[in-house]
């Protein structure tokens, strides 16, 4: 018996050593074939790009040399304009939007395109009012502070709101570090907050939504919304030294990208949220945001077994996956 079993833990501990081998193997592959695609193709796509930034370059330098005019060359000012104000605009804009479509069911070309069908049709309104009410209390006494807090951080690491825009291909750069950052720090942080003895403390808040709406994508306990949802974002900029223009749009990125994967619709032309919303609704997958230390972990294993799987694309149809790939019929028992 005993020989089973260490029979066993070896065969055991042989596949895991090989899913690790296996998830290298693939994450090489991918990183080897964007880098030679990268060369391939850097001479004729950042020429592009890049001609296109020259273009209207001056025109966002001056425009950015407006409201510097405008705001008086205040630093504070133009510092919580980029980093607060226009993210908190673009969240409030696009995710109220989704709520109406929560709430009314309108328009019907936001809600054919449901995630988990039949849930939220409508959205509880007493819910999604506590949800809000929770949103605006994160970004009033955590994100506002955090990002004061950040200011003076930001003036010895360089000149943030500098006369000067940074160049298109700086700015490139900084936002693939700013993208693997976050993926780092929120990965594990996310798999932190669902530790036993902080899950029901901190994170179950979070998953009270099974089947998320938009305006989710905020609604968390404090700690939670401090070290798992701002600091990620935040930590790239800091190390680069960024330009509050470069922080603002990728903090604007990232509230979309972080909104879309939270908004219960699979909706043409945007990414895929099918990952995140598979992790609200079984809670033990799914961790990351691009899914690459999911592979390397295997907390995305179920995940791979299902239907969501096979949706998680971009749609480029008008057709909602959950009609062209419809779930399996249920087996009788």
């Amino acid at each position: 018996m005993k020989g089973d079993a260490a029979y066993s833990t070896v065969g055991s501990r042989q596949k895991q050593e090989g899913k690790l081998w296996d998830s290298m193997k693939t994450t090489g592959f991918i990183l080897g074939t964007s880098l030679l695609l990268f060369a391939a193709f850097r001479n004729s796509v950042t020429w592009h790009l890049q001609k296109f930034w020259g273009a209207s370059g001056d025109f966002w330098q001056a425009q950015w040399e407006k409201v510097l005019h405008l705001l008086g060359e205040n630093e504070w000012a133009i510092f919580l304009l980029g980093t607060a104000l226009v993210p908190t605009l673009v969240y409030w804009c696009f995710n109220g939007l989704l709520m109406v479509a929560d709430v009314t069911g309108k328009p019907h070309f936001i809600t054919r395109y449901r995630i988990q069908l039949g849930k939220n049709d409508p959205v509880d309104p007493a819910k999604l009012r506590q949800a809000v009410h929770t949103v605006l209390l994160n970004q009033v006494f955590i994100s506002l502070p955090m990002m004061m807090l950040m200011r003076p951080i930001m003036k010895w690491r360089g000149q943030p709101c500098s006369e000067e825009l940074p160049t298109f291909h700086w700015f490139l750069l900084e936002l693939s570090i700013f993208i693997l950052v976050e993926e780092i720090l929120f990965y594990y942080s996310h798999r932190l907050v669902h530790h036993p003895l902080l899950y029901k403390r901190i994170h179950k808040q979070h998953h009270e939504w099974t089947a998320p709406v938009g305006v989710v994508s905020l609604y968390a306990h404090p700690v939670e919304h401090m070290f798992s949802n701002m600091l990620p974002v935040l930590v790239g900029p800091i190390i680069l030294g960024s330009h509050v223009a470069a922080i603002m749009v990728w903090l604007c990125l990232a509230i979309l990208a972080t909104s879309v994967s939270h908004c219960g619709y699979h909706l043409p032309f945007l990414p895929s949220p099918e990952f995140h919303d598979f992790h609200h609704l079984k809670f033990n997958q799914c961790y990351g945001v691009l899914g690459v230390l999911d592979r390397l972990h295997g907390t995305d294993t179920l995940f791979k077994q299902t239907k969501a799987y096979e949706r998680h694309v971009i749609l480029l149809s008008l057709t909602p996956l959950t009609e062209s790939m419809p779930d399996s019929p249920k087996k009788a028992k």
